[in-house]
């Protein structure tokens, strides 16, 4: 999903495969692209092809993806292409970030992802990355001649589920030589080819540096650092990846993940080393995203393309300043309004507000949420992708708002937002548990009827991580049982052993300890208590569980520590099941909070 989704795209798979510069600018019509007639992905393509003896064609792209718009120059107008396109293939296009379940299907095959099926629904290849025309009318006419499926169509092999919801100790000791072995010392950030802030490990490294990991503290603050060279100078935002190995070569599209991601991740780092350069980061792509992926409701955007000109690199035009680029003109911004991308965003914010008390980053989040809620919600507690779906629901949108409903609970002590948490979760428990065996999948609706929905390991990852917290919160064992069921599916080896390490590393660090516990006590309206709640805030812990009674409401949700009633405002900081005193300075909460902390850790060494 990564881009989780990741889009949720898988980030690693679409960096590692989809060569992509940024996206065309003005949007693209079918007409004017060739005398190809292409049609959105359905089940009538497959019966057009059964009645007609055709083969169905899939261009599965990203209107941001500079390769895609190649192909569309020149191999979608060559005349063989076309003529042999025209004999015997149904065409159909499907922009990846508008459907989950197709994008999730083929995340190892980047974009472009060329796809050919016969009538039935049966692979027959699958290509990945631009394709030049003559490899295009090469391959066309082979599959005409010989429709067997070739070798890039593997025959799946089931997944082999654990009995227990953990990896085990020789895991855990692969994963880590694996997370170790992938970081490159010279440049920073884990893999040697594209650069980019791989948002998982950094934030691995962060909750290691927390414990007095020094590798994992340097390791950690490089990759931040080198990552600066990828923020826009003039838009902020940052761009998705560099090539070539270090930092200097960066491919200008802007998507959302990797702006809520970044931004989530320098927040953290602001937090726990208040390095004034991270800050400027996070805040730089706030700014970004307000200015360019903000609608005039309050809701976010999905990607701002970087080709000015449809297929041509834009590295001049990105070279220029503010006032020089918009004399030439804006890249085209994709409009589409998801869930998926909104609720990773709005939990980017609250992760911001959390480090800065900047009220304007809380009140973005919440006014996305809210838009959400009016504009994407189903009748029964989940949400749709965008405002009318053909297929889905799908599980990135139900997973990204359940986060961020959890994010805004635990910077806000606000109870709704926590009820909207528990609604997600049971939504995610009802429609998306896997009927296979472990594990939520992507949709439970099939794309098509020789698939079955599988799930996707950056999705499980989300729900795990979430579901964990908020068993928490909540106290509701269905909630752990949710967590453990992701778990199940995430520890299965051809699961687990799959890039990045830091994923399952994060979710079983989590799974197997308890989150820090900051409650504060006081009324809402009281100055003094909003003092030390954001003083609470402020504590740099991704991993943390921040609860906010009035006493005047009900008893927390969980009340699995009874705090006494005082006279005035008062933190609590409960760490390895050993709870502080009161503490009513908020200049006392960080030392206070780290002596007991550092105490837990050393009792359990």
């Amino acid at each position: 999903m990564r881009t989780a989704r990741r889009p949720a795209i898988p980030l690693l798979a679409l960096l590692l495969v989809a060569q992509a510069s940024p996206a065309q600018s003005p949007a693209r019509s079918p007409a004017q692209l060739s005398p190809l007639h292409w049609q959105p992905w359905s089940q009538a393509a497959f019966e057009q092809a059964r009645q007609e003896h055709r083969f169905v064609l899939l261009d599965l792209e990203a209107v941001w993806c500079h390769w895609c718009h190649v192909m569309d120059e020149t191999t979608y107008k060559d005349p063989r292409v076309i003529d042999l396109l025209q004999s015997r293939y149904v065409l159909v296009r499907v922009d990846q970030d508008s459907r989950p379940d197709l994008s999730n299907r083929y995340e190892d095959y980047g974009w472009p992802a060329t796809v050919v099926f016969a009538a039935d629904g049966a692979e027959i290849v699958k290509r990945q990355g631009y394709l030049q025309p003559a490899e295009m009318s090469s391959m066309l006419q082979a599959i005409i001649d010989d429709p067997s499926p070739g070798p890039s169509v593997e025959r799946e092999s089931p997944i082999v589920y654990g009995s227990t919801a953990s990896i085990s100790p020789e895991q855990q000791t692969r994963l880590q030589k694996s997370f170790l072995a992938g970081y490159d010392r010279v440049h920073g950030s884990w893999g040697f080819n594209q650069k980019y802030l791989d948002w998982d490990s950094v934030e691995y490294s962060i909750d290691l540096a927390q414990g007095g990991d020094k590798n994992a503290e340097q390791m950690a603050q490089q990759t931040l650092h080198a990552q600066l060279r990828l923020l826009d100078p003039a838009w902020g935002g940052v761009y998705q990846y560099s090539t070539d190995g270090d930092w200097n070569a960066p491919h200008f599209e802007k998507i959302m993940q990797m702006q809520a991601e970044n931004l989530r991740i320098y927040a953290l780092g602001y937090a726990q080393w208040g390095d004034p350069e991270y800050l400027h980061a996070a805040s730089e792509i706030a700014r970004y995203v307000k200015t360019f992926l903000t609608s005039p409701e309050g809701a976010f955007y999905t990607s701002q393309d970087a080709d000015l000109v449809a297929g041509k690199h834009s590295a001049d035009y990105f070279a220029l300043g503010d006032a020089a680029r918009r004399k030439l003109g804006v890249p085209r911004i994709d409009r589409h309004e998801y869930a998926r991308e909104n609720g990773w965003m709005v939990a980017a914010l609250a992760t911001l507000y959390s480090a800065t008390g900047d009220r304007q980053y809380l009140d973005a989040a919440a006014r996305s949420a809210q838009w959400v809620l009016h504009n994407r919600a189903l009748p029964n507690g989940g949400f749709r992708h965008d405002a009318h779906d053909v297929a889905g629901p799908f599980l990135g949108d139900n997973a990204a708002m359940a986060r961020a409903f959890l994010a805004l609970y635990s910077v806000t002590g606000d109870r709704i937002w926590l009820a909207r948490a528990e609604s997600s979760a049971k939504f995610i428990q009802q429609t998306f548990r896997n009927p296979a065996g472990a594990g939520y999948i992507t949709s439970r609706t099939p794309a098509d009827r020789s698939y079955t929905p599988h799930p996707q390991r950056d999705e499980n990852v989300m729900v795990l991580r979430f579901a964990n917290l908020l068993e928490h919160y909540t106290g509701d064992a269905a909630d752990r049982g949710m967590a453990e069921n992701a778990m199940r599916y995430l520890a299965a080896d051809s699961v687990a052993n799959r890039l990045p390490a830091s994923s399952i590393l994060l979710a079983q660090r989590e799974l197997t300890s308890l989150p820090l516990h900051l409650t504060i006590i006081g009324h809402k309206d009281d100055p003094a208590t909003l003092a030390l709640f954001q003083a609470a805030l402020r504590y740099p812990a991704s991993y943390r569980r921040i609860e906010w009674w009035d006493t005047r409401e009900a008893r927390l949700p969980n009340p699995d520590v009874h705090y006494p009633e005082l006279s005035r405002p008062a933190a609590f900081v409960c760490a390895d099941r050993t709870c502080s005193p009161p503490i009513f300075q908020p200049q006392d909460i960080r030392p206070k909070v780290d002596r007991l902390t550092s105490r837990a850790m050393a009792s359990n060494q």
